[in-house]
């Protein structure tokens, strides 16, 4: 079925293209082998973007982006922070099977196996050059951490990219550095980094010590070395010549995107690329500093939603944007204090980030997974929107299909060919979903029912400012009359509380 979908969509891209047979040809070629581009935006809300019906904010980029494309309102990533989201995608695995996919530390050493077929690996082996940019979080090195003033190794390029320039965790955690092809950039040998996420190294002030140092000031931890004017999380010395300046990272990580499709605009190419917007701390360049009226958290919607522009134009002045799969999406929903005292809450100007739904970042409830997802492919995707059940996880499964690549046994193990869901051609529902919250507590969709187990994980609401989910008793909610998630009818509806526990268990129980 998903080989006829794109079969029967060549004849009307070759009449398009031409009347001569060697244009058909080359036609039915690009058809099989488009360009991708995953932009993965951090800590974006599904009520964050115009699109997606916010009023108090523009976002003319994106909303292009998705009037041209599948526009998703049903959409999961599969846990509610990022380093799991990511470790999904890329693996096509859910990131609970495993047991070091929480949030990674700076330092933290590779969490993927480089034994494990990634999407990257999919891509190369079908011939396209393959390119990671921007935020990785996935952990670099060996089981002890990297070793920052060598090569850097395990990394990105033994996971199936043929080239890598990346932020090494999240831009509010030490080192804050970039990483190019295994080496940092711009290290002076003589002024040896040191990174430490347990005690201070150096004399590098911090913020607990030097508050008046700072710049943005932490609401909760982010206190240790100071950076830029900001205190991150962890501690650093020297690789002074290599630190990055906050404002200028989404002009360098985009200009970096940009070199790579460039550089392969006459081969095909898979881009993964992670931007650092709109996380903490929220940094904006000049551009776009105090134009939104919403504060710094407005203005780097305002950033991301540029960062999204250029790549659009770069694709369009290169003539390859009809056959370039163009995905933007978010790794987890929105959070609005997440550890500095940017007055995020008080400059929110009645702009909802969650939308409709209760929760966010860290949560099991819907906004802290339902996310923004589009799929621009103007050769075969009519623009719609698409209401139908998806989740991220099926995004390796359903580019392989595209790509003809076919997944052996314990590839992608999770990843499911979705593809006439994810084109747009089919409204038919995925038959059902797991989400994973901060304490790995999950949750299932099924049809227009969601259940969240019963957790004794630890409540740290006052840490995270968000509803987790978790409850030691069942929850049940029916999120066509109730997506906001009010009323648990786990004691009405208890054959279904035993049908999606059940679900879960057994797969919990795969090996």
């Amino acid at each position: 079925m998903k080989d006829k979908l794109l079969t029967s969509l060549l004849p009307g891209l070759i009449l398009f293209t031409g009347c001569s047979t060697k244009k058909k040809e080359i036609a039915v070629l690009q058809i099989n082998r488009p360009n991708v581009i995953y932009i993965y935006a951090d800590d974006l809300g599904i009520g964050d973007l115009s699109c997606y019906g916010a009023t108090k904010i523009s976002t003319p980029n994106i909303d292009k982006l998705a009037g041209q494309g599948t526009q998703f309102t049903n959409a999961y990533a599969s846990s509610a922070t990022s380093t799991p989201s990511r470790f999904c995608l890329l693996t096509g695995k859910y990131p609970w099977r495993q047991e070091n996919t929480g949030i990674a530390r700076g330092n933290a050493g590779m969490i993927i196996d480089t034994a494990t077929v990634t999407i990257a690996d999919i891509f190369k082996k079908a011939g396209y050059k393959t390119g990671m940019v921007g935020k990785w979080h996935l952990g670099l090195g060996g089981p002890q951490g990297p070793d920052w003033n060598h090569e850097i190794s395990p990394s990105p390029m033994d996971l199936g990219f043929d080239s890598e320039f990346l932020i090494p965790a999240t831009v509010d955690r030490v080192p804050c550095v970039f990483v190019k092809n295994k080496h940092v950039v711009n290290l002076d040998p003589n002024d040896p980094i040191q990174v430490n996420y347990d005690k201070k190294v150096g004399n590098w002030p911090t913020g607990k010590e030097n508050p008046e140092l700072l710049k943005v000031h932490p609401s909760q931890g982010h206190d240790n070395t100071i950076v830029n004017g900001i205190s991150r999380i962890g501690y650093m010395t020297g690789g002074k010549s290599a630190l990055w300046i906050d404002e200028d990272i989404a002009d360098v990580i985009t200009n970096k995107a940009k070199d790579f499709i460039v550089d392969h605009k006459d081969e095909p190419f898979f881009l993964y690329f992670g931007t650092q917007d709109i996380h903490v701390p929220r940094v904006p360049n000049k551009r776009f500093a105090g134009k939104s009226g919403l504060g710094v958290r407005g203005d780097v919607i305002l950033q991301l939603d540029w960062t999204v522009g250029e790549i659009m134009n770069t694709l369009d002045s290169l003539g390859i944007a009809n056959n370039t799969i163009f995905i933007f999406t978010s790794d987890n929903g929105p959070v609005i204090d997440d550890g500095y005292k940017d007055e995020a809450f008080e400059k929110l100007n009645g702009h909802t980030p969650m939308g409709i739904y209760r929760g966010g970042k860290y949560s099991a409830y819907e906004a802290g997974t339902r996310v923004p997802f589009i799929v621009r492919w103007p050769a075969v995707v009519k623009p719609t929107k698409q209401q139908a059940l998806f989740s991220q996880v099926d995004v390796f499964a359903s580019l392989a299909a595209i790509i003809k690549q076919p997944l052996v046994k314990n590839v992608a193990p999770d990843s499911q060919n979705n593809l006439e869901t994810f084109l747009g051609e089919s409204s038919e529902n995925r038959e059902y979903i797991i989400q994973q919250n901060l304490n790995n507590t999950l949750a299932i969709i099924k049809g227009n029912w969601k259940y969240i187990e019963p957790s004794n994980a630890s409540r740290l609401e006052k840490f995270t400012h968000m509803e987790l989910g978790n409850e030691k008793f069942p929850q049940l909610y029916d999120l066509d009359t109730d997506p906001y998630e009010k009323d648990n009818e786990a004691e009405k509806h208890k054959d279904i509380v035993l049908e999606l526990d059940a679900i879960l268990r057994k797969e919990k129980n795969k090996k």
